[in-house]
């Protein structure tokens, strides 16, 4: 917090930034502008919500400290970039960017906000260092819906690639120490952040659809029918990385890919093949330099640790629980939240590089430092307090039943 306190420009919403986080790191079992005001002690939650919405702060300025942080403790000139989006699902269609979408969250079409993550992924731990808000078309097409819940008057549609091609630049022109990038089928099918990262003589690992079209020396075919082609004796056997269940084994194969323009670099399709099913999966891989098999399957295995960070960030530190509507407060809340997370996996990192696990343990986890860091810090309040909020939210939930009940029978006929 010492190093995003230069953000506030008064003590007040410093201070309140510092319980708010603190709160993230607690064991609540739900994380919102009213259990966090309790757990800090104040006497309603109108601090917690005037900090995420109307207090003067950059949130952009503390994500640039997250990622200052997060690169200072897990610098890796091997580190990989990872792009993914996961969505919250909500209620109604007043809350910023919400509408029926499809969400990996939920595996299906339903009535959500998604926003895209860059998560930097190095051998010491991974955590993430930039966010950015999926708006759609139904929205950006809607002045009065975008004004209405805080939307900047110069914001445009941004497809999911777009969106991450920004990510990313920001990202390398601060310097970020990382020689790959990687994502999923969302990103590799959609040239734009291919195009970005070429440009930026960035190597990248890119999962593409089977379908997918791509050109070689042969002329072009699909991703399916590359691999059918393959011939026995150049599957490889090798780790995607270490798991839950221990090392990640597929077979592995590449095919090079012609490059239109003839520049010097190198391209290939990089095969995966799950060994008991035969289930397929395929990247579209790029580096200025060499790069051999190995190397393009350490980068692929890279991308889950994405998904690792989504749950920590939201099993940990609350990061899908706030209870906001407006642009401003969701950059605020999960610039907050990612702050939290990255003090999670940063210590965690540093426990393990200078405090070795004895034997019998492993080493600590994210998990367990926040479980630690929740019985050493906790705030410990009065009988008094916890009433003072019982009857508060009482009171909040009978203003609010009586005006849905007042608002029913305004409706009827």
């Amino acid at each position: 917090m010492g190093r995003v306190a230069g953000r506030f420009a008064r003590v007040e919403p410093r201070r309140r930034a510092t319980a708010l986080v603190l709160g993230l790191l607690s064991d609540l079992p739900r994380k919102n502008c009213w259990t966090l005001a309790e757990h800090a002690g104040d006497a309603t939650p109108d601090g917690m919500q005037h900090l995420l919405h109307r207090a003067k702060w950059d949130a952009d300025a503390v994500r640039n400290d997250v990622r200052a942080y997060v690169v200072e403790h897990l610098a890796d000139d091997q580190a990989v970039l990872v792009v993914d989006e996961t969505g919250d699902l909500k209620k109604g269609t007043a809350t910023v960017g919400v509408q029926r979408q499809y969400t990996g969250t939920a595996g299906r079409i339903e009535n959500a906000q998604v926003a895209v993550y860059l998560v930097y992924s190095a051998a010491r731990g991974h955590a993430s260092i930039d966010r950015a808000l999926y708006v759609p078309r139904s929205w950006t097409e809607d002045p009065d819906r975008c004004r209405s819940a805080g939307i900047p008057d110069d914001l445009a549609f941004a497809t999911k690639p777009q969106l991450a091609a920004r990510m990313v630049e920001r990202a390398l022109d601060a310097g970020t120490p990382a020689r790959w990038v990687a994502g999923d089928e969302v990103y590799g099918d959609n040239p734009h952040l291919r195009i970005t990262l070429e440009r930026r003589r960035t190597g990248y690992v890119l999962a593409v659809s089977s379908t997918h079209t791509i050109t070689t020396r042969a002329g072009k075919f699909q991703a399916k029918t590359l691999a059918a082609r393959i011939p026995k004796r150049a599957w490889q056997r090798l780790s995607a990385g270490a798991g839950a269940k221990g090392e990640r084994y597929y077979d592995w194969a590449q095919v090079d890919i012609r490059d239109p323009a003839g520049r010097p670099d190198h391209w290939c399709l990089l095969v995966r093949r799950n060994r008991r099913t035969g289930e397929l999966a395929f990247y579209r891989c790029f580096s200025p330099g060499p790069a051999t098999l190995s190397e393009l399957v350490r980068v692929a295995g890279r991308r889950w640790t994405i998904e690792e960070t989504f749950q920590a960030g939201k099993g940990l530190t609350g990061l899908d629980e706030h209870q906001v509507r407006r642009w401003t407060s969701w950059h605020r809340w999960v610039t907050l939240a990612m702050l939290a997370h990255a003090f999670l996996a940063v210590t965690a990192a540093t426990e393990r590089h200078d405090q070795p696990a004895l034997d019998g343990l492993i080493p600590l986890t994210g998990n367990e430092i926040q479980h630690l860091f929740a019985a050493l810090i906790s705030p410990v309040h009065d009988v008094a307090h916890r009433l003072r909020w019982s009857h508060w939210r009482r009171r909040h939930q009978a203003r609010a039943r009586a005006c849905h009940y007042r608002r029913q029978a305004t409706a009827q006929p």
